[in-house]
């Protein structure tokens, strides 16, 4: 029955309501469709269905939605969508799916909160191994050769768990948090690395002289095998030899020595040598007591003597023993034989005295001590504590030394009362005073002492150090507890940065009072209108303050001067205007009167009611004429002139004038007359007031003082604080004088000035607060010198010292005069100090007779022993000193036993070598030394052989001559040590400091003796040093003149600019202070903006003169003419214009005409006046408006006649008669200092101008009168940074030097930079460190020598002992340097160690192999250290080096014998990295393998490609590209791959087409490896790699080419073909129609060109 199959799909729920944006994803839960059954399949699984070939199912599973719930934890749940889905993925009903295979949709979850953070965290499990990504993949290739190292991976573990108790927990709650840490990563397994061998050395000698023998040549271990690698081959080969037959019997047999037994201890002796010592204490007291005292106490130091001599200390068990050996006769074959065979030989020594050798034993360890922290510092919050154990008994014989006697364990400071740690902080003094003359001092020494001075500037504090958490601000509030301030302690203790000791400041500048011009004198008026008793008067004029000063306006000149009148009155009419002219009794013309119009004024010009003025009588009317038509014409009067005095005295008067012109002339008959020129003109009298001016004078303000009236809180404060900041204390009083002045006279009574504007003479005040002097108290005193030699000791003192917090000021308390105390060190004590002492040497101890008297030719007293003596320890005078402090402080131990020799009868007996003669001359002269023979030696022949025994031995003298050599580089130039030094407790200020001048650089120099070892300088009687004279350069700062007086302003009208300069006089050099930036010549300008007042200067024009009639009608007097006037340009003040100035100043523009032709009217004409002003255009300025002047009729014509217009009308036309007008902003100046300052605050300002539509500048009142808006600020504060210098530290000390010994040896000091240069300051030196050579001490050391030869006496061998010597050398110190052996004496300094090892090590046991004996050699030198890489892969795993012991064989038969050779390596550091390349000689049949550095060498290099001979292959590797592999097989080179015949040979070698393909994965930029490896070496891409490459052969097998490479030809031919075509018609010129091209014609085409900028 066919069915049909469907699926479900399972989508995750929406997420509604906005709280949710996860996009769904689906999960696949898919039935196949058959025609007969329904199969349900896993995602990715393949489903086999009936009548279906493999049907592929491709679902995944998606994640759940998010946890939902109301309370965090378990509770929550989560859901997904369930669909059903036909198998094509079009949905369909639920019910068309098995509902009994449908997915949950719904699930428990566990709902995770922000606060779950802190509870769980993931596990990170530790790496695995490093697996082969081979072995993780099905099918792997056959196994490549390793290259540098196989890739693998490595894998951990990494799971959800609770902190608390480390359960696991579900991975989806960490993942809330952050992601889920990578479980695995690639690693890197390094290739098997194969043993590599040096070459062979040469064949040894035959180890035979006759018979058979062997020729050994060894070769040494270079690279160890690692990491699985092949083991190591022989490092021997032995070759057989036959020098010849043996002529006799070949020595078959020898002695062999064998080791000696350890120490033992004969039959007991102790009974014996107690009873021998008792006997003697018997004896001594049979004897009886010896009274004589002197007796007793020789008797007694020699009991004390013997004492210490007797080895009864607790610290040494000394016992001599004895040690046997045995001798046997070996055969060559190795094989033990009878003693007998070996013939009569000397028998070697067989037994000996020893020392018995003793453990050292120590105390139990004591307690532990207290913890060296007892305070709690969270920085480094722990201390050390140590242990101690003493000494019960040292080591003796062979035995290892004593283990350490103390112990250091970290530890923390227990319990919970434990003070904080002392720390420390900078702390500073107040800020000093600001001063200007620093900055000055620092760019012109002469210019430091000016006064006045104000603007930017520096000031200064020290900074000290105190203990950060003592008390430090209680007396800061309180007097009582200032002393509670901290004491200074040493600069050294505070860490961290010095704060600054200085910093710019600014000084306020005081603002000069700047006053306007005065104004017109006012009328005569009382001094109180109120009180008009008096009849006295003043006259007052007033001029303002335009510029408010520092301190207020008290400083300001007097702004009021008086001049006493006649007649004042405090109110008067003032003259309005004039009305028109009537003729009397209504005639038309005649004499007449003119009506003023007045108004009642008070004396300061404002209007008042009239009734006030009704005291006073108004003006009369003033006298005119009407001209009739036949009279003179004459015009009005001008106006007053200025008058010509501000004051009239006996000799000066003031004088005003006024003048008027005839207009026309009168008729001949009948008409009024013409006046004569006199009558033009009228003079007066004006400024009739006396020149007594009178002013009130104040003097400056006194002090500030208390005012008894007010209460007075006027505290003492001790608050540290700038003086600028001080808040005030109480309220005081100022008062100053105030006197009344005549000007250019004196002090006059005060009656003779108004009371009105008498100044004040008292005004209210702040009183400052009272600052008393604060000082730290005093330091502790420095530490007192160490002297150890108080002989020559010289009187020390100790100092110490307080510092001024905070400066009196204002009446407080004064500083106290002593600031630093002295005292002497107390007597200086001698230096602790330990040595050795070493007692006499005892009695030789024999071996007892009774175990050696067997031994042929011994004698009972007589041959080796040992002997030992006592050792103490001492102090550095002598006294008895603690044994462990020796073993602290003091040298190595010296020896306490040593062997020696008691003489037999038979022996030569000599005395000891007497001392050296004393030389005669150095270098040429001998030295000499002796010794005798003693007692029966005397007699003996044998002794008296002088070869055997010499009594006398001679040495030429040592020649003491030495050379002395300058070494290395010349030192920096370095200024003598002439500055101050700072104090330890405090930073002062950066002062004058020398740093430039004559100065010396060093060079060391080097003593040499006559054998060219290194010497100590004083023996070529020098210093260590050459000195030699330099010069550091003093900077010269750039300097300029000063300012040149500031020009006039560039406009007469409005703003314009005034400059000043200054100009280049020297150039900076050798770091000096920089120019600012100059002109091409050289120059600096400083511009500012300037206004000029508009009105400032006027053009002022004389009366008209008298009519120059050109057409002269004597009868009438009238026709054509010409008037002319002078025009002047003057200075305009308050009084009008007084002075005359250059015209230019004046504009042109506006200048009156200086000559008018016109008509001068005949009689019965009619007359006009001038022309009055034009009126002013409307604006805006437009032809359709026009302005108008005006004239009015003088004279009537006479009847018949008109007169002309009276009115003149023009059109306005834009920047002809008619003007926009608006304001003009400047730019900003340069900030403007005080003249007084240098540097600080200042003002920058700008101007505003009214400028004209035609652009010129005119008075402000035309914008004004537009109510133009004004927004802009004129004024603005700036700053000019101050030039400050660099300030650098003073020089730190030297240095220790680099090296304590040798030539290369310097020593350094360094400086800081304390104040970085600011503006044009001097910048800081390029120097801040400074070298001087060492003086050059020779390097001394203990250095072994070679071991020598294995020595066993007269024995051919055995075993025995070999020994090296200990011998000082001395080298200079290079790395080239050799080491040149020198006398003892010179090491005698120097601890007894070698290469920092302390166990001196001068003898060693041996074996000297036996004739025919197989043996291992001595251990090889450590070979270079190797790195173990490859360098093409980046590859490092470590470095190493070895060393081994190759075999050496005499006998063919004893080779089975052998012992196996020994290898051992160690790791290192710095190794180089090696690579090994296989080499082949057209000389030689085989190749060898060579190092990189270029040692031949076996193994290394890879078995893959040698180039050995191809006959080792059979047959023969003869194709091309074909070798020969050590399996005997031919193989292909890299590249190229096998062809092989039907019976498997090799038919030839044919190269491989790579073709890769990336897969979709391949991202190589996002792949991060922990190793790179170079892109360029051909890598073959392994199984688990993101690339595939396929191999395409096309070749087939018979060598012929297969069809599809034909295909893929002709392919390739007609694509390109295709190609070619395409760019042929792509770039084919098309024809133009001609109607395009007259169109072309008509319009030129816009033309971009593209020049590659990307901003088109």
């Amino acid at each position: 029955m066919v069915q049909p199959v469907r699926g479900f799909i399972v989508f995750n729920l929406p997420k509604c309501c906005g709280l949710y944006k996860e996009s769904a994803s689906a999960v696949h839960v898919i039935r196949a469709r058959s025609s007969l059954q329904s199969v349900w399949t896993k995602a990715g699984q393949v489903a086999s269905l009936p009548g279906f070939n493999e049907l592929r199912l491709t679902g995944f599973p998606g994640p759940w939605g998010r946890c939902m719930g109301s309370d965090c934890g378990p509770g929550g749940s989560q859901s997904r969508a369930v669909w059903c889905a036909h198998v094509d993925g079009w949905t369909t009903l639920h019910t068309n799916c098995d509902q009994n295979l449908r997915p949950s949709n719904q699930r428990n979850c566990f709902r995770v909160c922000d606060w779950h953070k802190d509870l769980y965290d993931w596990k990170l499990g530790a790496w695995n191994a490093c697996v082969p990504v081979s072995s993780r993949t099905f099918g792997a290739a056959r196994q490549l050769p390793c290259s540098g190292g196989e890739e693998g991976i490595q894998t951990r573990e990494v799971g959800c768990i609770l902190k608390a108790d480390g359960l696991p927990a579900d991975d989806a709650i960490c993942e809330y948090f952050e992601p889920k840490p990578r479980l695995e990563q690639a690693c890197l397994i390094p290739c098997p690395q194969d043993c590599v061998v040096s070459e062979y050395s040469p064949w040894t000698s035959c180890s035979k002289t006759c018979g058979t023998g062997l020729r050994n040549r060894v070769r040494s271990v270079l690279v160890p095998p690692l990491f699985g690698g092949g083991l190591c081959p022989n490092l021997t080969e032995f070759l057989s030899c036959k020098p010849g037959p043996c002529k006799g019997p070949e020595g078959l047999y020898s002695l062999r020595v064998g080791p000696w037994s350890p120490c033992a201890l004969p039959g007991s002796r102790t009974a014996r040598q107690a009873k021998r010592r008792k006997g003697k204490g018997q004896g001594l007291r049979e004897r009886g007591g010896v009274k004589d005292p002197e007796t007793r106490e020789l008797i007694q130091k020699k009991r004390t003597r013997n004492r210490l001599n007797r080895q009864d200390s607790p610290f040494w068990d000394i016992q001599v023993g004895y040690q046997t050996r045995e001798v046997t006769c070996i055969h060559r074959n190795g094989s033990t034989v009878a003693r007998n065979l070996c013939g009569p030989r000397d028998q070697p020594l067989i037994i000996q005295s020893c020392i018995l050798p003793k453990d050292c034993r120590v105390t139990e360890w004591a307690e532990w001590s207290s913890c060296s922290k007892t305070c709690v510092d969270p920085e480094s919050p722990r201390g050390n504590r140590t242990r101690r154990r003493q000494v019960l008994q040292f080591s003796v014989g062979e035995e290892a030394p004593c283990p350490p006697l103390e112990e250091t364990q970290p530890c923390e400071p227990q319990g919970g009362g434990v003070p904080p740690c002392t720390t420390y902080t900078w702390r500073t003094t107040e800020w000093t005073d600001c001063r200007v003359d620093l900055l000055l001092s620092q760019q012109d020494r002469r210019r430091g002492n000016l006064t006045g001075l104000c603007g930017g500037g520096l000031q200064t504090r020290e900074v000290y150090c105190v203990q950060a958490n003592a008390e430090v601000l209680k007396y800061l509030n309180d007097l009582r507890e200032k002393e509670k301030a901290s004491p200074p302690v040493e600069n050294r203790l505070c860490q961290g940065p010095i704060p600054n000791r200085s910093q710019l400041c600014q000084i306020p500048c005081p603002v000069d009072c700047e006053v306007s011009p005065w104004g017109a004198w006012g009328p005569c008026t009382f001094e109180n209108c109120d009180d008009q008793t008096g009849k006295k008067g003043f006259k007052l004029r007033r001029r303002r303050i335009s510029n408010e000063p520092t301190g207020g306006p008290g400083s300001c000149p007097h702004l009021v001067e008086a001049v006493p009148c006649d007649e004042p009155a405090c109110y008067g009419w003032q003259l309005a205007s004039l009305d028109e002219c009537l003729p009397a009794d209504g005639q038309q013309c005649g004499s007449g009167a003119r009506q003023p119009q007045v108004r009642c004024i008070n004396s300061s010009g404002e209007l008042v009611d009239r009734t006030l003025c009704s005291a006073f009588p108004p003006p009369a009317s003033v006298a005119c004429d009407v001209p009739c038509s036949r009279d003179c014409v004459l015009s009005d009067w001008t106006s007053w002139s200025s008058c010509s005095q501000t004051c009239s005295s006996k000799t000066i008067e003031g004088k005003q004038m006024r003048t008027r012109s005839i207009l026309a002339y009168n008729a001949g008959e009948g008409g009024a007359l013409c006046p004569n020129s006199s009558a033009l003109q009228e003079v007066r009298n004006c400024n009739e007031h006396a020149c007594t001016v009178y002013h009130w004078q104040t003097g400056p303000w006194g002090p500030c003082t208390e005012d008894p009236s007010s209460p007075s809180f006027n505290a003492s404060a001790v608050v540290r604080s700038s003086s600028s900041s001080q808040g005030p204390c109480s309220l005081g009083m100022q008062t100053r004088k105030v006197i009344c002045v005549r000007v250019n006279v004196g002090q006059v009574p005060p009656k003779k000035c108004p009371d009105g504007p008498r100044p004040t003479t008292m005004r209210p005040c702040q009183l400052p607060c009272k600052k008393d002097c604060i000082v730290t108290p005093f330091s502790d005193w420095t530490e007192c010198p160490l002297i150890c030699d108080a002989g020559n000791a010289v009187k020390k003192k100790q100092s110490r010292k307080r510092l001024i917090i905070q400066m009196p000021s204002n009446g407080g308390q004064e500083c106290p005069e002593v600031l630093e105390e002295e005292r002497d060190c107390e007597a200086p004590r001698s230096c602790p100090g330990f040595r050795w002492k070493t007692h006499k040497w005892r009695k030789c101890q024999l071996v007892p007779w009774s175990l050696r008297k067997e031994n042929p030719g011994a004698q009972e007293n007589c041959g080796s022993g040992l002997q030992t003596r006592a050792m103490s320890c001492r102090q550095l005078d002598g006294t008895q000193g603690d044994i462990s402090e020796c073993l602290k402080f003091a040298k190595v131990m010296p020896p306490i036993t040593q062997r020696c020799q008691l003489p037999c009868q038979d022996d030569c007996q000599l005395t000891n070598w007497s001392k050296f003669s004393s030389c005669t001359a150095d270098c040429v002269g001998v030295r000499s030394r002796k010794r005798a023979l003693i007692g029966r030696s005397k007699k003996k022949d044998k002794c008296k052989n002088t070869q055997m025994y010499p009594l006398s031995e001679t040495q030429y003298c040592p020649c003491d001559k030495y050379n002395a050599q300058p070494v290395g580089r010349w030192s920096d130039c370095i200024l003598p040590d002439g500055a101050r030094a700072e104090s330890p407790l405090g930073l002062k200020v950066q002062g004058d400091v020398k740093e430039c001048g004559q100065g010396y650089r060093y060079q060391a120099m080097a003593c040499y003796d006559q054998d060219s070892r290194l010497v100590e300088t004083s023996r070529c009687n020098s210093h260590g040093y050459i000195e030699e004279a330099c010069i550091i350069p003093c900077p010269s700062d750039c300097k300029l003149s000063e300012w040149s007086n500031w020009s006039r302003c560039s406009k007469s009208c409005g703003s314009g600019v005034k400059v000043r300069s200054k100009w280049l006089r020297e150039k900076p050099y050798n770091g000096g202070r920089p120019c600012p930036k100059l002109d091409h010549i050289n120059q600096v300008y400083e511009v500012v903006p300037c206004q000029s007042d508009c009105n400032q200067y006027v053009w002022v024009a004389e009366p008209w003169s008298v009519w120059k009639v050109s057409n002269v009608d004597l009868k009438e007097n009238c026709g054509e003419g010409v008037q002319t006037r002078k025009v002047r340009c003057m200075l305009n003040t308050v009084d009008g214009p007084s002075e005359g100035v250059e015209d230019y100043l004046c504009d042109p523009e506006e200048m009156p005409l200086g000559a008018r032709e016109s008509r001068l009217p005949c009689p019965e004409d009619c007359v006009l006046n001038d022309w009055g002003p034009w009126s002013r255009c409307s604006l805006p300025c437009t032809r359709t408006n026009s302005r108008v002047r005006t004239a009015y009729v003088i004279r009537s014509p006479s009847a018949g006649r008109e007169c002309p217009d009276t009115t003149d009308k023009e059109a306005c036309s834009l920047n002809l008669n008619c003007f926009n007008y608006f304001y003009n902003i400047t730019d900003w100046s340069t900030c403007q200092l005080s003249p007084n300052a240098v540097c600080g605050r200042g003002i920058k300002t700008r101007m505003l101008d009214c400028v004209r539509s035609d652009g010129k500048s005119v008075d402000m009142k035309f914008c004004e009168e537009l109510n133009l808006e004004r927004k802009w600020q004129m004024n603005a504060s700036c700053v000019v940074e101050c030039p400050v210098n660099c300030q650098m530290s003073e020089w730190s000390p030297w240095s220790d030097c680099s090296q304590t010994c040798g030539l290369e040896g310097k020593m350094r000091r360094q400086r800081l930079v304390v104040q970085a240069s600011q503006g044009d300051g001097r910048p800081c030196p390029s120097q801040v460190e400074q070298w001087k050579p060492c003086p050059v001490r020779p390097c001394f050391r203990w250095q072994y020598g070679a071991w020598s030869e294995c020595r066993v006496e007269s024995v051919v061998c055995g075993e025995g002992v070999r020994y090296r010597n200990l011998s000082c050398f001395v080298s200079d110190g290079s790395a080239d340097g050799d080491f040149i052996m020198v006398d003892e004496e010179l090491c005698s300094d120097l601890e007894l160690a070698v290469n920092g090892d302390e166990q001196i090590h001068l003898k060693e046991p041996c074996t000297l192999p036996c004739p025919g004996e197989c043996y291992l050699m001595e251990w090889s030198d450590w070979s270079s250290c190797v790195n173990i890489c490859v360098k093409e892969a980046g590859v490092d795993f470590g470095s190493v080096q070895v060393r081994s012991r190759a075999v050496l064989a005499q006998e063919p038969e004893n080779l089975q014998l052998c012992p196996d050779q020994v290898w051992e390596s160690k790791p290192c550091t710095g190794g180089e990295c090696y690579q090994y390349k296989w080499f082949g000689s057209a000389d030689s049949p085989g190749a060898w393998c060579q190092r990189s550095d270029g040692l031949n060498v076996t193994g290394g290099c890879t078995a893959a490609s040698p180039p050995v001979d191809n006959s080792s292959c059979d047959p023969p590797c003869l194709m091309p590209k074909s070798f020969c592999s050590e399996a005997g097989v031919c193989m292909c080179e890299e590249g190229f791959t096998e062809v092989l015949s039907p019976t498997g040979q090799l038919r030839e070698c044919a190269p491989i087409p790579v073709l890769e393909i990336p897969t979709a994965g391949d991202k190589k930029g996002d792949v991060k490896t922990s190793r790179a490896v170079n892109p360029t070496l051909p890598s073959t891409l392994q199984p688990g790699r993101s690339g595939r490459t396929w191999y395409l052969q096309p070749y087939g097998p018979d060598g012929k080419l297969k069809m599809w490479v034909y295909g893929v030809a002709a392919g390739a031919f007609v694509l390109l073909i295709f190609i070619v075509s395409m760019i042929y018609l792509a770039c084919k010129k098309p024809k133009r129609p001609q109607r395009q091209r007259q169109q072309n014609n008509r319009l030129k085409p816009l033309t971009l060109a593209y020049d590659g900028d990307t901003d088109m």
